[in-house]
């Protein structure tokens, strides 16, 4: 191989210039060893191969050759094939994992992201972005949550579109998942029970302005945004909770659960087709536990470790109170209520309500719903569906 065409790193072309100067005589072998960093006696190892060979004697000796870590060739097709078989549309982190668990296959996803890449299959991503300032995550967990329902087609062409709802800490990244059918008040305070069951009860949740969760008046004017009068229906709950509902006023200002969901469109979507799932009831019968896997894999500790969460309701009697929706109306003559074209009759009891006294419905997330007054709940006989 002749000097001009010989190709070098920088550290050996930096031992050449240092090797020449010791073999003009300005510099001693102590000096260059200390000039590129390396011990006396390796320094005589490479003066002795440049005595020798020249500037090719500072060649690394295992270049050219294939390293004791590389994959075979049929490893690497084997990988390959699997790949544009079964996650063709995955990223390579995401279909390392799966390769793993559903083919047994080992194989590194930054190895595997240079083979794709290659062969043309995956295309890095980084140009074209905008820096943006990160705001500050809140400190300790239960400090603040997101919430937020993701339209998608989450089951691919297997099912229609639905809405996944999600709930995401803002100081550990730790979720909680619904499907649902629509983003209703129902499944949203599905998703915050789960939450509460699981964790307690949080301080915040930040909610864009949309009118399930406030109203416009909460929005338009602060100064009445301790008045029941302004509440939704899912505000009600969180008042009875005692958690601060905060409205967002940009997408970005909610930007942890829209990352959330855009990783879930991902990576879920995914999940669902190699479980061939495509109902949104068969979706949440593994969504609590893919939520777990999730939170072990990405949760962060947060900045302080004191749990930001109060104390979850205890009885059965307290989740009906807290979790659920209510409807005013007023007592008839004859001692009966009607609420969305039902009809009740009231039954004789002590401190029963009076004709033209107003009672209100409330309808637990699970279970029946029943009649209260004064806190107290009444004793009724459902009559069905009321007459035109």
């Amino acid at each position: 191989m002749s000097q001009e065409t010989l190709q070098m790193s920088g550290s050996e072309r930096k031992r050449l210039i240092v090797m020449h100067q010791v073999q003009s005589g300005d510099l001693l072998l102590k000096q260059a060893a200390l000039e590129i960093g390396i011990s006396i006696r390796q320094a005589i190892r490479i003066k002795k191969r440049f005595d020798a060979g020249g500037a090719e004697g500072l060649l690394h000796c295992s270049r050219g050759m294939p390293s004791h870590h590389q994959k075979s060739a049929e490893f690497k097709c084997r990988v390959l094939e699997v790949y544009e078989e079964r996650y063709a549309d995955f990223g390579p982190t995401l279909a390392a994992e799966k390769m793993l668990e559903h083919e047994g296959i080992v194989v590194d996803h930054e190895t595997l992201r240079r083979w794709l890449i290659a062969k043309r299959l995956w295309i890095s991503g980084g140009e074209g972005r905008v820096h943006r300032a990160k705001r500050k995550r809140r400190e300790r967990f239960g400090e603040l949550l997101q919430i937020d329902g993701s339209v998608h087609l989450w089951f691919e062409d297997r099912g229609e579109e639905c809405t996944l709802m999600v709930l995401v800490d803002d100081a550990t990244g730790r979720i909680a998942l619904h499907m649902a059918r629509q983003e209703t008040t129902r499944d949203a305070l599905l998703v915050l029970e789960k939450w509460v069951k699981k964790n307690g009860v949080p301080v915040a949740i930040y909610a864009d302005r949309r009118s399930l969760y406030f109203t416009k008046a909460f929005v338009d004017e602060p100064l009445r945004r301790k008045d029941p009068a302004v509440f939704t229906e899912f505000m009600k709950v969180t008042d009875r909770l005692g958690i601060e509902m905060i409205p967002a006023y940009s997408p970005q200002a909610k930007g942890r659960v829209e990352r959330v969901n855009g990783t879930l469109q991902d990576r879920l979507v995914k999940e669902f087709r190699l479980r061939g799932i495509s109902t949104v009831e068969e979706a949440n019968e593994m969504l609590d536990d893919y939520a777990d896997d999730y939170n072990r894999r990405f949760q962060r500790p947060p900045a302080r470790q004191a749990d930001a969460h109060r104390h979850a309701p205890r009885t059965r009697e307290e989740w009906d109170y807290y979790f659920c929706t209510e409807q005013p109306r007023v007592v008839q003559k004859d001692n009966t209520v009607t609420c969305k074209n039902n009809q009740w009759q009231i039954l004789p009891q002590s401190d029963a309500p009076r004709p033209g006294s107003r009672v209100v419905l409330r309808s637990p997330l699970k279970g029946e719903p029943f009649w209260v007054w004064k806190d107290k709940r009444l004793r009724t006989r459902f009559l069905g569906q009321a007459r035109q």
